[in-house]
């Protein structure tokens, strides 16, 4: 992935709902990846403090938060 042309789309407190949300993203054709800072495993609660944020390219940003969040297009 060109982190360059990536963006945050959704912060999670927990890696698990980040990873099932890589592979809600996946199943659809859009590639998505987790960064966060949990000091390389070590320090996992890290990841609460801090967030664990989920990136996808900005060309499938809004597709990705239509599949992760169907309902907020009914809101709009």
């Amino acid at each position: 992935m060109d982190y360059e042309q990536a963006e945050v789309i959704e912060s999670y407190s927990d890696k698990s709902f980040a990873e099932a949300a890589i592979s809600l993203l996946a199943s659809e054709g859009i590639e998505a990846v987790v960064h966060s800072d949990d000091a390389g495993g070590e320090l996992p609660n890290l990841g609460f403090a801090r967030g664990i944020r989920l990136l996808v390219l900005s060309k499938d940003a809004e597709r990705a938060r239509m599949i992760l969040d169907p309902g907020s297009e009914a809101a709009e």
